[in-house]
């Protein structure tokens, strides 16, 4: 009897597979039929939904990063999954973070054709009112509880919510992290010498929109080689990709 594998595994895969296709839209600039679509993933796919819960803003990176409109499917998609997965009450503060910046980014993206540069909330959705999910975008969790964290603990939290790494969000997050970006470096200096790429990949996002990093962090060699290290999993060249790009951005 083949032995069934289990729903962790199972949602692992699809998260994989879905980074995947964002990187495949990232590197090719083109996202037709969305990275949803390319993953396999539809509105009955409750695995399906849990994995773009899972990768979070990230989704929507095509967009948010080339400034091109969001695929339709994405984006019902992507409101499907915050609906259909918010925080538990005592969720951790990551959780609810990272719900937050999934329910900003569709406020962001409504009613500008998906275009996020363009809207401000103020604005309104072009298709009618915000849901309540989309509304409580407006409140941002708290960041007490990593204002003065050790540097460790900081560098693995950032880590874990590298799909605010991007620029111009201005998220309680962000303020953290550019007001400790040599904790920062140390953060991702820490998770390579650990071995832990996807930590490294996550960590290494941070530098990459920050002021004030220092020069001997090394940070364009460092996230060369995560990616190298990374090797097949998704996530890591999905965050590696992400920095790289920024960082080339910003010298050009």
């Amino acid at each position: 009897m083949t032995e069934q594998p289990s729903t962790s595994t199972r949602l692992t895969g699809a998260v994989q597979d879905l980074a995947f296709e964002v990187v495949s839209a990232l590197r090719s600039g083109d996202h037709v039929g969305g990275v949803c679509g390319g993953a396999g993933i539809g509105g009955d796919d409750g695995l399906g939904l849990a994995a773009v819960r899972v990768l979070g803003c990230d989704v929507l990176l095509p967009s948010v990063l080339l400034g091109r409109p969001a695929d339709h499917g994405d984006l019902s998609l992507f409101r499907q999954a915050v609906a259909a997965h918010p925080p538990a009450s005592g969720a951790s503060a990551v959780s609810a973070w990272s719900h937050w910046a999934m329910t900003d980014t569709l406020l962001r993206l409504a009613g500008t054709g998906g275009a996020v540069d363009t809207f401000s909330p103020a604005d309104g959705p072009a298709d009618g009112p915000a849901d309540a999910g989309e509304s409580a975008a407006a409140a941002e969790p708290g960041t007490g509880w990593l204002d003065d964290a050790p540097w460790q603990t900081l560098g693995h939290q950032l880590a874990v919510l590298a799909a605010l790494a991007v620029p111009g969000t201005g998220s309680g997050i962000a303020r953290v992290a550019a007001r400790r970006p040599v904790d920062v470096a140390r953060g991702f200096v820490r998770a390579v010498r650990r071995r832990d790429w996807l930590q490294a990949a996550g960590t290494g996002r941070w530098p990459a929109v920050l002021d004030g990093v220092p020069e001997t962090l090394g940070l364009d060699s460092g996230l060369a080689f995560v990616a190298q290290m990374g090797g097949d999993d998704a996530r890591v060249a999905l965050h590696t990709h992400v920095a790289r790009s920024l960082r080339a951005g910003a010298r050009a």
